[in-house]
């Protein structure tokens, strides 16, 4: 995970859910742009005021110079570099906005839960793998043992808006956690202007406002390393939101071995626990784009059983050879289209 910033590697990057196409009564008012390092779409199907779009898009802006770790501009930037001032000269301590503490609180929660399989303080070891470069380089095993040294969330002290960290080395990577909480408050803002019909599509993070007036929308599951509109599931979604995490985001392939960039923050390498992809189907956004990661990271059984706690959550896994695996109340809640998944 290294932030949500053009230019940047968001190593938990959710961006294998599909819209399908469907009828729809009206056309909808669509734009497109490219915010958080990925391709952003929201679509409006019961308003044709495109500024309520423009404002989406200044709120990712927003929200990308709060939460980015590689913009030396952002606030987590600041703080994981400890350029913020200390609260009273108190060595590690800082107040912090709104937004950041409440983004840190969910990541810590989620840490704590999966007993830090889940990690938002895995930056010092993020950084050290770069998916997008050509070079396919693998860092040096003594720079990996030092980096997961490094990592782990479970002595933050967050009261309030005050963040106490443990020591010098603790920094903070919330790509895997802020496009939902981004989704979500998106959500939120065109609530709040009377929209009760619309699409927000944060490079994957998809989330459902209602439905398509009367019509669910059509939310496909990408097959793993196919074409990008060959799914193995088509679901219908009302006012959920969709999110996975898939080892065939961002990979590379050295001496006949697959690197993706789902990292163990114990380990320091990427997760082997025969798992392809893991979707989820939430109320909140930033719950499915933690959940997806979580439960990736704790494997089939465990991230089954997980994924079951969780209120109103379902969750599809796909494995390496290929078979789809559902919570078992799924489709008890949620209609799907299976197709050949292999």
């Amino acid at each position: 995970m290294s932030g949500i910033k053009k230019g940047m590697m968001i190593s938990m990057l959710a961006g294998v859910v599909l819209f399908v196409s469907g009828c729809a009564s009206n056309v909808p008012v669509s734009k497109t742009d490219f915010k958080l390092d990925t391709v952003v779409t929201i679509t409006l199907y019961d308003s044709k005021d495109v500024s309520l779009i423009d404002h989406c898009m200044e709120l990712c802006d927003e929200y990308e110079e709060i939460f980015s770790c590689t913009d030396k501009n952002s606030e987590l930037y600041k703080l994981n570099h400890r350029e913020l001032p200390p609260v009273n000269g108190m060595e590690n301590s800082y107040e912090i906005s709104s937004e950041l503490a409440e983004l840190i609180r969910e990541g810590l929660v989620f840490s704590k839960e999966t007993e830090g399989a889940f990690d938002i303080a895995i930056a010092p070891l993020s950084r050290l793998w770069d998916f997008k470069s050509e070079e396919h380089a693998i860092p040096q095993e003594k720079n990996i043992k030092k980096a997961v040294s490094k990592c782990g969330c479970e002595d933050v002290d967050l009261e309030g808006n005050r963040i106490t960290l443990p020591s010098q080395d603790t920094e903070f990577d919330l790509g895997a956690i802020a496009k939902g909480y981004i989704a979500d408050r998106l959500k939120e803002y065109l609530e709040t202007e009377g929209i009760r019909n619309a699409t927000i599509d944060l490079g994957g993070n998809v989330v459902c406002v209602g439905d398509k007036k009367g019509i669910p929308f059509k939310i496909g599951i990408q097959k793993p390393f196919a074409d990008r509109n060959e799914t193995i599931a088509v679901m219908d979604i009302r006012d959920k939101s969709v999110v996975s995490s898939g080892i065939y985001e961002r990979f590379f392939i050295k001496n006949n071995i697959l690197y993706h960039h789902l990292l163990n923050p114990k380990t320091g390498y990427p997760y082997k626990n025969d798992l392809l992809s893991v979707t989820i189907i939430s109320e909140r956004s930033v719950d499915g784009d933690a959940l997806s990661t979580a439960c990736f990271a704790l494997g089939l059984k465990e991230g089954l059983a997980f994924a079951e706690k969780q209120k109103g959550v379902q969750a599809v896994f796909i494995t390496e050879n290929g078979e789809v695996h559902y919570t078992k109340n799924f489709h008890k809640e949620i209609s799907i289209q299976e197709q050949n998944a292999k």
